[in-house]
């Protein structure tokens, strides 16, 4: 019996640990409630540099090599080390400037709910009220 509460309790926290999914989340004046996959690698190689209204859209990404940024941009069908340089020749041409990049998740919820035009991402369970979700890409390694 012992055995049985002990294996239900490291399984309910592993699952309380696991990350949930990644939020794309965007200020509140993005004229958008969801986003598909190929307009998000759009915004994020700097392809699409206005929202529909004319706003201007303010890219965010995460400094940190982890596993949140890497299956964010996985989702993508890009590695992280593909999109630096998408960046850097999109910089170097003069056709626009790289994303903002954040320190933290904390650091990146704040930014994109102050940012007029902002997107980024979180874990899904860090979200807050204070920005828009268009889109969960669920964890696939559960």
């Amino acid at each position: 019996m012992k055995r049985l509460l002990l294996t239900i309790f490291l399984l309910l926290a592993a699952t309380g640990s696991a990350r949930s999914g990644v939020a794309i989340i965007a200020n509140d004046s993005v004229p958008l409630d969801s986003i598909s996959k190929d307009a998000l690698l759009d915004l994020y190689t700097g392809d699409v540099r206005k929202w529909k209204d004319g706003h201007r859209v303010v890219v965010m990404d995460l400094k940190e090599r982890g596993e949140l940024r890497e299956h964010f941009y996985a989702y993508l069908g890009k590695s992280s080390s593909r999109m630096k340089s998408i960046w850097l020749r999109k910089m170097l041409a003069g056709e626009a400037d790289p994303p903002t990049t954040l320190d933290t998740e904390e650091e990146m919820l704040e930014t994109v709910r102050r940012t007029s035009g902002a997107i980024g991402f979180v874990d899904s369970s860090r979200v807050l009220d204070s920005v828009k979700v268009l889109a969960i890409i669920e964890d696939d390694s559960r």
